[in-house]
């Protein structure tokens, strides 16, 4: 009886630790989601979205294996000129009024080692899903105030054109005034739940 009751005990607690999440959410106060394009052909313009969300679960304590799920609020965007933040959510863009929002979900978090990441996942944009990779590098775990924090840094590359963001202006030289590729940077803290 007693190897009975030792055996569900057991399996008790394999079920309840075996499962446990973890779940982060992301600080939007020490975050940002930032972007780079080329203009025409020469330089760069530099934009942010300041209004998003996330959740990071695992199985582990560990990042291995996690799942993200994302939200980025496409009326967020800025690159400090309002002519141009008008002109990036009118349908040329984003439309932003039709689709409100791009939204990310991870299907794999991979450990590199040396701190190093690669997440892969579907981004959504402008009602178009597309994969992407991200690399990411893992700045540790803090406690501070009872909380938990943990940061990465994560960049990825998309091309503007698989999203429906269109518009192409041509230069005298061929060149296209705003560039075809996108570059990302994300700088993400995470709090512990």
């Amino acid at each position: 009886m007693k190897k009975i009751v030792l055996s569900l005990l057991f399996s008790v607690a394999f079920l309840i630790f075996g499962y446990a999440q973890t779940t982060w959410i992301v600080d939007p106060t020490h975050s940002s989601i930032q972007f780079e394009v080329s203009h025409l052909a020469v330089s760069s313009v530099t934009g942010q979205f300041t209004s998003y969300s996330g959740i990071v679960t695992s199985k582990k304590m560990e990042f291995e294996d996690a799942k993200i799920t994302a939200t980025i609020q496409v009326p967020s965007i800025t690159t400090n000129n309002l002519e141009r933040d008008k002109h990036l959510k009118d349908d040329d863009f984003f439309n932003a009024a039709e689709y409100p929002e791009i939204k990310f979900v991870s299907n794999s978090f991979k450990e590199k080692g040396n701190n190093m990441y690669t997440i892969k996942g579907d981004l959504t944009i402008k009602g178009v899903t597309k994969p992407i990779t991200l690399n990411a590098e893992f700045g540790g775990i803090v406690s501070i105030n009872n909380k938990q924090k943990a940061g990465f840094e994560a960049r990825g590359t998309i091309n503007r054109f698989d999203y429906g963001l269109s518009w192409d202006d041509v230069l005298d030289s061929g060149g296209l005034i705003v560039g075809e590729k996108v570059d990302l940077i994300l700088n993400v803290e995470l709090v512990k739940q």
